[in-house]
């Protein structure tokens, strides 16, 4: 049975900082940044990949059935960093100055460790291209690996670090 969608409006009372994608209504919104100064932002993203010993051995072999997983999953996470305005609805797109996606076989994990570092100079961050390419890294090994093992899991995915801007330096 379908749910009715509700009827209810947010409440006005302010109880911690405001969400800057939601309008006085309730309503999502994109940011106006033309008033922002544009200054040197990087992002840093990481996440993993478990999987067997096995799978991950066919990977760093270069033997798996679909080709080159890591450099494939690498060009689709740069790929993924530029295009994350058109998957991600409230982002601005960004003319990005460089997308880099590492990509290290981890024999203790076992699996992968995937990690993006996203750099511009403009009046909003580049956190969400490098958690976009994070992702689309992570999905990108998976489904290369798919046929050989069904138990992968993406896991961890999240911020490292972040630079630039009013709110200055994070790192988790």
């Amino acid at each position: 049975m379908a749910r009715k969608p509700s009827k209810t409006r947010p409440s006005k009372a302010k109880s911690g900082p405001a969400l800057t994608h939601i309008g006085a209504t309730g309503e999502a919104r994109m940011v106006d940044v033309s008033d922002k100064p544009a200054t040197e932002r990087l992002a840093v993203a990481e996440g993993r990949v478990l999987m067997t010993r096995a799978t991950l051995d066919l990977i760093v072999s270069g033997n798996a059935k679909k080709g080159d997983v890591l450099g494939t999953a690498r060009i689709a996470g740069i790929m993924a960093a530029k295009r994350t305005s058109e998957l991600i609805p409230l982002c601005h797109p960004l003319a990005l100055s460089k997308v880099t996606v590492d990509i290290e076989p981890d024999a203790k994990l076992p699996g992968c460790l995937v990690r993006a570092s996203v750099k511009v100079t403009g009046p909003t961050g580049v956190e969400m291209e490098a958690l976009t390419a994070v992702s689309v890294a992570c999905l990108t090994i998976y489904d290369m690996i798919k046929a050989v093992e069904r138990g992968v899991r993406i896991e961890g995915i999240h911020l490292v670090e972040k630079l630039g801007g009013k709110s200055g330096h994070y790192r988790a």
